[in-house]
C-alpha cells in the first residue's frame, strides 16, 4: 500500500513538475523585467514582453518553457480576468454620459484606421483576412498603456485627459463588437451581409437581456448577502459570477471574453464595485502578467528580420494614422486646436486589445503566423514612443496655430465655440427616442422568457392533461407587466402633449401608439402558439386579451413595482456616491475640478479674501461643498474649513498651479468633480442694461448667483476677466451659475 502510495506521489509530482517549473520561471523573469522597467520608468507592458521572449522557445540563452499548452490557458484565463477588471471600471451609463465629443472621436478614428490598415495590408500583398484583422488591430488605442502614461506625466486632470479617456471607453466597447463579428466573419469564411446582421442582432439581444436580468438581480443579491460576504467570499462570489457570464456566452457562441466583461460591466452599477475590484485586482495581475508574458513567448527574431520593413510601415501608419485621424475626430466634434492635438498624439499606438484580437486570429486559424509578433513588434514601439508623443503635443499645437492659414484657425475657434452652444435635442428626437426604447427593451424581454418557458418549462408538464394550459398560463402571468407596458405605458408624456398641439406630428404619434398595441397582440399570439394549436391558441388569446383589458390598474402597479427596483440597481452606485461629472469651459480650455481640503491643511480657517487665489492664481471657486450643504458661488468672506470640497475654475495650467498650491499646504488632492447644479451657459450681450457698464455695475453674479468666467471679443478670449472690465454690445460672456437663474437671464 505504502508503495502504491509513494509511486502516486511520483507520477503526480512528474504530471506537475513542467506546470510548477514553467509557472515559476515565467513569474520569475517577469518579477526581474517588471523591477527594471519600473527603475527605468517605462510601462511595465513591455518588460512582460521581453520576459515572455527570454523564456519562450525562440531565445536559446535562457530556460525555456516546457509546456506551451499549459501557458496557453493561463493566457486565456488571463484574458478573462483582464475583460472582468475592464468591466468593472466600466459602465453603461458612463458611454452615456462621455457623450458626442468623445463618440465622435472613436467612431472618426476607428473608422479611418480600418480603411488605412486594410490599405495597407492589401498593398503588401497579404490575404484578404489578415487585411481586416489588421484594420481591426490598428484601430484600437491601449487604454493600460495611455492611463499609465497619464499618470507619470502628471496629465490625467486636464482637460484633454477627459476626451481622451471617454474615447477608450468608446474604442473598447467597439472593440467587443468587432470581436464577435470577426469571429463571424472568421467562421463564415465570407462577408454574408445576413450572417453580419444576424450577429449584430443576436448580440444586442443577448446584451440587453444579459444587461437588465443582471442589473434587476445581482446588486439585490449582493446587498442583501452584504452582512455575510467576507473580503474572501465576495471574491470568490465575483469570480464565480464572472465564471458563469463566460459559459453562457461560450455556450449561446460568443467569445468568453465578452462573458467576462459583460459581468465585470453589470456589477460595476453596484454599491460594491470598488471594493470588488480592489479585490479582483491581485488575480487579474497575475494572471494578467502570465498573458502578456505569453503573447512575448510568440516574439520571432527570425520572423522580425524577414518582416521589419512591415514593422516599420505599420508603426508610422499606427503613429501618424491615429494621430490624425484621432485629431480631425476631436475637431470634428468641436474641440479647440490645441485640445484635439492633445487628444490625437495621446491616442497613437496600439496594445492590449491588439493582442487580444490578434490572438482571436490565430486561435480561429484565420491569419497568418506573421502577424502576431508584427503586431506584437509595432505595439512595442508605439508604447516606446506614446510618452513622447504626449509631451511633444503642446509644441506641435503651437506650431500648427502658427503656420496653419489664420482663416482656418478662426474658422475652428468658432467652430468650436458654436459647437459647445449646440446641445439641445427636439421634442421629437426625445419622444422617438423614448417610444424606440420602449418597443425594443420590452420585445426582447417578452420574446427570451417565451423561448425559455418553451425550452425549459414545457419539457417539465409535457404528457399531463393540462400541462401547456398551466404552462402557458405561468408564462402569460411572468410576462403580462411587460406586455401591458409595451402597449399601453405612456412614454415622454409631456413631449408627446405638445407634439399633438402640431397637426404634422400627430399622424406620426398616433401610428406608434397603434403600432405598440398591434406588436403587443402580434406577442400574445406567438407566445400562446408555442403552447397550443392554432384553434386553442385563438381562444386562449381572445381570453388573455379580455384579462388585460380588465386589470389595467394591477398591471400597471406590478409593472411599476418592477421598473422602480430595476432602476432604483441601476442607480443605487451613483446616488451613494454622489458620481462626479467633469464640466468644460471650451474656448478658454478652462474646466473645473475639486480638490479636498486636509485636515491637517494651514490655509483651513482663512477666507477667500485672505488667500487671494484669483489674484494670485488666475482661478475662481465655483462653489464648496460641507458635508450635505453646498455654497455656490461663494463671496469673498467665505471661509475654507478642514474636509470642505473646493471646485475651481481654470485652465490646464492655472489648475496645476492650484494643485501645487495645495500639496505645498499639505493638502489631499482628489482632483474628481462632483455632481452640482452649477453649469456654464453662453450668453451674447445684446441687452442694453449691461452695455457700457463694469462685469460688477452689472450685477450679473447677483442676477445669477454666479460669475463671468470668460469673455470673448471680437475673437480675442479672456478668462476670468477683472470685475472692473466694461460690456460691449456683441460680447460673448461665459458665466458659471445657478442653473435656473441663468436659464431666466438668457430667455428673451
Amino acid at each position: 500500500m505504502l508503495a502504491e502510495t509513494v509511486t502516486a506521489t511520483a507520477e503526480t509530482a512528474t504530471h506537475l513538475y513542467p506546470l510548477i517549473s514553467d509557472l515559476g520561471l515565467i513569474l520569475m523573469t517577469a518579477a526581474v523585467a517588471v523591477l527594471i522597467f519600473k527603475k527605468i520608468k517605462q510601462p511595465l507592458v513591455l518588460g512582460y514582453l521581453i520576459a515572455g521572449f527570454l523564456a519562450g522557445n525562440h531565445f536559446d540563452f535562457f530556460p525555456s518553457v516546457t509546456d506551451i499548452k499549459s501557458v496557453e490557458v493561463w493566457a486565456e484565463i488571463g484574458v478573462i480576468f483582464l475583460l472582468f477588471s475592464l468591466g468593472l471600471e466600466f459602465s453603461f451609463k458612463k458611454l452615456v454620459k462621455v457623450g458626442g465629443t468623445a463618440s465622435i472621436t472613436a467612431v472618426t478614428q476607428i473608422v479611418a484606421m480600418l480603411f488605412i490598415g486594410y490599405t495597407v495590408g492589401h498593398l503588401m500583398g497579404w490575404k484578404q483576412m489578415d487585411c481586416i484583422f489588421l484594420g481591426v488591430i490598428l484601430s484600437i488605442s491601449s487604454t493600460t498603456i495611455i492611463l499609465k502614461t497619464f499618470d507619470e506625466l502628471g496629465v490625467k486632470a486636464q482637460k484633454f485627459a477627459g476626451n481622451v479617456i471617454g474615447s477608450l471607453i468608446v474604442q473598447d466597447i467597439v472593440a467587443i463588437l468587432m470581436m464577435v463579428l470577426l469571429s463571424t466573419i472568421a467562421v463564415s469564411s465570407q462577408f454574408s451581409g445576413s450572417e453580419l446582421i444576424k450577429s449584430v442582432l443576436k448580440l444586442v439581444f443577448f446584451l440587453t437581456i444579459w444587461f437588465v436580468g443582471g442589473i434587476f438581480f445581482i446588486p439585490t443579491l449582493l446587498k442583501r448577502a452584504k452582512s455575510l460576504l467576507t473580503d474572501e467570499m465576495l471574491l470568490i462570489v465575483s469570480i464565480a459570477l464572472c465564471l458563469m457570464m463566460v459559459i453562457l456566452a461560450a455556450n449561446v457562441g460568443f467569445s468568453p471574453a465578452l462573458g467576462a466583461f459583460i459581468m465585470g460591466s453589470i456589477i460595476a452599477e453596484t454599491t460594491q464595485a470598488e471594493h470588488i475590484e480592489h479585490l479582483v485586482k491581485p488575480v487579474k495581475d497575475l494572471f494578467g502578467a502570465v498573458f502578456f508574458v505569453s503573447v512575448g513567448m510568440l516574439i520571432n527574431p527570425g520572423t522580425l528580420a524577414q518582416y521589419y520593413i512591415p514593422v516599420i510601415i505599420l508603426t508610422v501608419v499606427v503613429i501618424f494614422g491615429q494621430s490624425v485621424s484621432s485629431m480631425i475626430g476631436a475637431l470634428l466634434s468641436g474641440q479647440p486646436l490645441k485640445q484635439s492635438v492633445q487628444t490625437g498624439m495621446s491616442l497613437s499606438q496600439i496594445g492590449e486589445f491588439s493582442f487580444i484580437i490578434a490572438t482571436l486570429g490565430m486561435t480561429l486559424d484565420v491569419t497568418s503566423s506573421f502577424l502576431y509578433p508584427i503586431v506584437v513588434a509595432v505595439s512595442a514601439v508605439t508604447t516606446f514612443t506614446t510618452p513622447f508623443m504626449v509631451k511633444l503635443s503642446i509644441p506641435v499645437s503651437e506650431f500648427l496655430s502658427k503656420k496653419l492659414p489664420r482663416k482656418w484657425v478662426k474658422r475652428i475657434e468658432r467652430y468650436s465655440a458654436n459647437a459647445q452652444a449646440i446641445k439641445s435635442v427636439s421634442t421629437w428626437q426625445i419622444v422617438l427616442r423614448a417610444y424606440l426604447l420602449q418597443i425594443i427593451i420590452h420585445s426582447i424581454i417578452i420574446v427570451a422568457v417565451t423561448f425559455l418557458s418553451a425550452k425549459f418549462l414545457l419539457p417539465l408538464v409535457e404528457g399531463s392533461k393540462f400541462g401547456n394550459a398551466i404552462a402557458a398560463l405561468v408564462t402569460l402571468i411572468l410576462l403580462s407587466p411587460f406586455l401591458w407596458a409595451l402597449a399601453l405605458r405612456r412614454v415622454a408624456v409631456k413631449e408627446v402633449l405638445i407634439l399633438m398641439a402640431e397637426r404634422k406630428y400627430r399622424g406620426p404619434i398616433i401610428m406608434m401608439i397603434l403600432f405598440r398595441f398591434i406588436l403587443t397582440l402580434v406577442f400574445i399570439g406567438f407566445l400562446l402558439d408555442n403552447f397550443f394549436s392554432r384553434e386553442v391558441a385563438f381562444i386562449a388569446f381572445a381570453v388573455a386579451l379580455i384579462l388585460y383589458i380588465i386589470f389595467p390598474k394591477k398591471l400597471n402597479a406590478q409593472y411599476h413595482r418592477i421598473e422602480t427596483h430595476f432602476m432604483k440597481n441601476l442607480n443605487a452606485r451613483e446616488i451613494i456616491n454622489n458620481k462626479r461629472r467633469r464640466s468644460d469651459l471650451t474656448p478658454w480650455e478652462g474646466h473645473l475640478s475639486t480638490f479636498d481640503i486636509a485636515k491637517e491643511s494651514n490655509i483651513a480657517g482663512k477666507t477667500l479674501q485672505e488667500l487671494q487665489l484669483r489674484e494670485e492664481i488666475g482661478v475662481n471657486i465655483a462653489f464648496i461643498k460641507r458635508g450635505d450643504i453646498t455654497i455656490k458661488i461663494p463671496s469673498r468672506n467665505e471661509r475654507l474649513f478642514p474636509g470642505d470640497e473646493v471646485c475651481v475654475i481654470g485652465t490646464d495650467k492655472q489648475v496645476d498651479e492650484f494643485k501645487d498650491y495645495l500639496n505645498k499646504h499639505e493638502i489631499d488632492v482628489s482632483p474628481n468633480v462632483k455632481e452640482n447644479e452649477i453649469v456654464l451657459q453662453q450668453l451674447e450681450l445684446k441687452n442694453e442694461d449691461f452695455i457700457g457698464k463694469s462685469i460688477r455695475q452689472s450685477q450679473l453674479r447677483e442676477k445669477t448667483n454666479g460669475l463671468v468666467v470668460g469673455i470673448e471679443r471680437k475673437g480675442d478670449r479672456i478668462l476670468n476677466p477683472d470685475s472692473q472690465m466694461i460690456l460691449e454690445k456683441d460680447d460673448i460672456l461665459w458665466i458659471v451659475g445657478d442653473k435656473k437663474l441663468l436659464t431666466k437671464l438668457v430667455q428673451p
